[in-house]
């Protein structure tokens, strides 16, 4: 047995109470590192995902409307609640019942007098009007891997489980939650999935997008986005260069929405 499995096992059942950045009014989060994998240990949340955060930081408004599809622990889902304050609004979609929990625990924390409204939604989200459901693989390892059945990485070290769970399309959520200015996509692999059944979400709401895109997804997700009048920026770098391929921390941004956002994302820094 090694030692990353030891550690693994060790942090079974083990909750932890975290605090983010100053950036995000040091707003509580609660965490598993056998969930969210064994990064959650850090005292300094803020180094668990930089650039996520640093995304949240730079697009988020105050008054915004976010959607976090593939919400896992929270991490985007309350730094985008402070950032957006109390006019604003976000949704966070996750299928792992366990996850989804801390999440919550994480909501009734947070301070309602200068966050967002956050519902959240047990649920996935695919590309199939006509299949409410779909398989969920829970990962041996940190359940940040967890992935909907012919999707997934190599990170999962194994299936522990499976469950069904309901799932819906981007564009069914349309009529029953706000609509986002900012839509993140954290899917495991499924995301061109996702936006096949996002297409009037895309043509008609436009939000600007932080999606992680696997490799095997670049060419599709890129024409999905070009097709809709997207442009593609390295969310990975400092200055977020525009690129051909969306890469792993894609910024996809609607063409007429460009000047704002970037210009803003500019002055910001």
């Amino acid at each position: 047995m090694n030692l990353r499995t030891i550690v693994e096992r060790a942090s079974r059942g083990i909750v932890l109470k975290r605090r983010l950045p100053s950036a995000f009014g040091r707003a509580p989060l609660y965490v598993a590192p056998s969930i969210g994998g064994l990064r959650y240990w850090r005292r300094d949340i803020g180094k668990i995902d930089p650039t996520l955060l640093q995304a949240a930081e730079r697009l988020v408004e105050p008054e915004s409307k976010i959607w976090d599809i593939g919400a896992n622990l929270g991490l985007f889902t309350i730094a985008a609640a402070v950032r957006a304050g109390r006019q604003g609004y976000v949704l966070a979609v996750e299928p792992d019942a366990e996850a989804a929990s801390l999440l919550l625990r994480s909501r009734r924390a947070s301070d309602s007098r200068v966050t967002a409204p956050i519902d959240v939604l047990v649920a996935a989200v695919h590309d199939r009007n006509e299949d409410r459901f779909a398989t969920l693989e829970v990962a041996v390892r940190a359940r940040a891997a967890n992935a909907l059945r012919g999707f997934g990485s190599t990170q999962t070290g194994g299936i522990l489980d499976s469950r069904i769970v309901p799932a819906f399309r981007l564009d069914d959520m349309i009529e029953f939650f706000p609509s986002p200015t900012v839509l993140k996509i954290d899917v495991e692999g499924a995301e061109a999935t996702v936006f096949r059944g996002a297409s009037r979400l895309l043509e008609e709401i436009r939000p600007t997008l932080i999606i992680e895109v696997s490799i095997q997804n670049q060419r599709s997700v890129g024409q999905i986005l070009a097709g809709v009048g997207y442009r593609v920026f390295d969310g990975g770098r400092e200055d977020w260069p525009e690129v051909a391929l969306p890469p792993w921390n894609t910024i996809a941004v609607p063409v007429e929405a460009c000047a704002r956002v970037l210009y803003r994302c500019v002055n910001d820094r």
